[in-house]
């Protein structure tokens, strides 16, 4: 398998790849996968997932290799899912040495000696050093190669018994060939095969893990862990709700320190939604995922459709202080900060719309920002104008009626 690399564009990335796949499919004498690098350098070996099909009841080597073709089968018939393949060798033959411990033990070899002949004939073994014109230069000793090619020359070696006398290796062992592992694969101390693979045009990357983890759980004895960027994905993922929650609260008790009252943020903060919808919508319109960079757009929106509020309950309050009722204060408030608000935001508007329509190396984190910080902006600011005066008479309304209710249910 071979990596593409310095891709000048990642909205190019995968048609790069699909053309590479395309030509690569001619070839018969093997199989060749075309693979876009990661986003992040260092997290992984390619673009897509990164999932280790992990061995939790001890089925074995053999058990654990039929699981992950199985799911290699029922992920190739998923439509979500696209490219998924094991990343590693498959089995190989392998020269198993059976050694009869019974005759050993009647010769007097010991499996020591045995293991000691084998290790030295076919891989080599330090034994001194010597010297040669003033260096010093180490002597190992092997068994020449055309006595160490072939499983027959096995029977032309001796290992020496306990008194001493040279026992042929054929007299206590045989030989023959098996198919095994070229490496034991492990994750976290467990038998684990590593697959790869991408979504499918038009799914998202986490709709495939999604799909991964769901047709592992249909396989019993094995387990599903994410590594590399993969894992950061989940992790990331799991976080973002808690994210957005502590930045709603944050604003919600800076707003409150900040006019002293509990109700004045509630209206300020109804319309982070109205910007929120502008931002999902016009990263859908573009075919964008919902990634980090779009999870920090729309923490920008939040903050951005909150200032446009702001500008608006700020003055309607003090315009209600003034004896005027909640509806007529939010009417003088839309109709006063209008012209600011539209200034300030379409100001911003044209500040990241370089972002939404960058293109080169970096656009796609660049149109992820950009493209949910224009889209939020914008529904944030044509609806802010109209829903904002709403909410802050719904909300005033609705604590002063529950005030009163309070204080008429005092007892004189």
């Amino acid at each position: 398998m071979r990596a593409l690399s310095h891709l000048d564009d990642l909205r190019h990335g995968p048609a790069i790849v699909g053309r590479a796949i395309g030509a690569y499919s001619r070839i018969r004498d093997g199989q060749i996968v075309a693979l876009q690098p990661p986003p992040v350098n260092g997290l992984g070996s390619s673009s897509g997932f990164d999932m280790e099909l992990v061995d939790r009841s001890g089925l074995g080597h053999a058990g654990l290799l039929k699981a992950r073709n199985q799911l290699l089968a029922m992920a190739t018939k998923n439509t979500l899912l696209s490219q998924v393949r094991p990343n590693g060798q498959e089995d190989t033959a392998q020269l198993q040495i059976d050694v009869d411990q019974a005759k050993a033990a009647a010769l007097g070899v010991s499996q020591a000696s045995i293991n000691a002949t084998i290790s030295t004939g076919l891989g080599g073994e330090y034994i001194t050093d010597f010297i040669d014109r003033n260096r010093v230069k180490r002597v190992y000793v092997q068994a020449d190669a055309p006595f160490r090619s072939s499983p027959e020359d096995l029977n032309h070696y001796y290992v020496r018994a306990a008194n001493g006398t040279m026992t042929p290796f054929s007299a206590f062992a045989s030989s023959h060939w098996i198919q095994g592992p070229a490496r034991l694969e492990r994750f976290n101390g467990q038998a684990a095969f590593e697959i790869q693979g991408s979504p499918a045009p038009g799914a998202s990357s986490g709709a495939a893990m999604n799909e991964m983890e769901k047709i592992a759980g249909q396989i019993p004895g094995v387990g599903v862990e994410w590594t590399g960027l993969s894992f950061q994905e989940r992790l990331s993922g799991d976080q973002a709700p808690a994210l957005y929650a502590l930045s709603m609260l944050v604003v919600f008790l800076c707003l409150a320190a900040l006019y002293e009252s509990w109700s004045v943020p509630i209206s300020v903060l109804m319309v982070a939604p109205l910007g929120v919808v502008g931002a999902v919508l016009a990263a859908s319109l573009r075919g964008l995922s919902n990634d980090i960079y779009f999870q920090v757009a729309l923490i920008t929106t939040i903050g951005l459709s909150a200032k446009n509020a702001i500008l608006i309950v700020e003055f309607a309050e003090a315009a209600e202080r003034e004896g005027k009722t909640p509806l007529a204060a939010a009417q003088e408030a839309a109709r006063l900060r209008l012209r600011p608000i539209l200034m300030t935001s379409l100001a911003f508007i044209a500040g990241v719309t370089p972002l939404a329509l960058s293109t080169g190396a970096g656009a796609g984190s660049q149109n992820d920002i950009g493209t949910g910080v224009v889209g939020g902006m914008f529904t944030a600011t044509l609806l802010a104008i109209f829903m904002v005066p709403l909410f802050y008479v719904l909300v005033r309304g609705w604590f002063k009626g529950r005030k009163a209710k309070a204080l008429a249910e005092v007892p004189a």
